[in-house]
């Protein structure tokens, strides 16, 4: 390598590491909103409508990174917020972010901290095109709830079997020469799912993992 190339490499590395290959994912963010109620601070939740992708689950508001639209992650938490919950812009204060979490599914989720401007509720015009409800739930539950911890199996297949029977070729292991041990599914790694039960339903997987992040950051029972 001559010395103008590696002088054009070390220029292009990044000040601030990202995510390799970034394209490649599902790029998404969300709010992780605040409101104030009975004079604390209460997290707003949303069960998403039955009808969407991963229907009845509760979350926080959020939803795909569009670089049509929107110019970073903060400015999609902030607009999907305001589609979801009929706020606008100017009801919605971002007081800071979250680390990017990198999802095993193949997924990033840029999370927000921010604070709804709003009285109550009833504020709210809900697109229930998306969400079912939404309900609160005291940021001190959290600090002092036990989350309870499972383990899913990921497989890496470098190959499966279609409806028809026929077996359908994703990484040709053994025409590439790779080692034997990567001709059939290999991984078998467990991958951590968090779970919190509440009295309007099991909080779990990604928003559960913000939720435990967040915890720990504020010093809670988990940290």
């Amino acid at each position: 390598m001559d010395q103008n190339l590696l002088d054009k490499l070390i220029d292009n590395l990044p000040d601030c590491p990202n995510i390799l290959a970034r394209e490649r994912y599902f790029n998404s963010a969300v709010l992780v909103p605040l409101i104030v109620k009975d004079g604390e601070y209460h997290l707003l939740f949303q069960k998403r409508a039955d009808s969407i992708r991963q229907g009845s689950e509760i979350c926080f508001p959020g939803g795909k990174h569009d670089p049509g639209v929107d110019k970073n992650c903060r400015e999609t938490a902030v607009r999907e917020t305001m589609e979801e919950l009929g706020l606008s812009q100017a009801k919605i204060s971002v007081l800071g972010r979250f680390d990017t979490l990198v999802a095993a599914i193949g997924a990033t989720v840029d999370a927000f901290l921010g604070r709804l401007e709003i009285s109550g509720l009833h504020e709210l015009s809900i697109n229930h095109q998306e969400v079912e409800h939404v309900f609160t739930l005291p940021l001190s539950f959290f600090l002092n709830a036990h989350v309870e911890t499972y383990t899913v199996r990921l497989v890496v297949e470098p190959s499966y079997t279609d409806k028809h029977g026929k077996e359908v070729i994703l990484l040709p292991a053994k025409e590439l020469g790779l080692p034997e041990n990567y001709h059939k599914p290999w991984g078998k790694s467990l991958h951590r799912v968090l779970v919190y039960k509440t009295d309007f339903g099991v909080i779990w997987g990604i928003t559960a993992e913000i939720i435990h992040d967040m915890v720990i950051k504020i010093g809670g029972v988990d940290a």
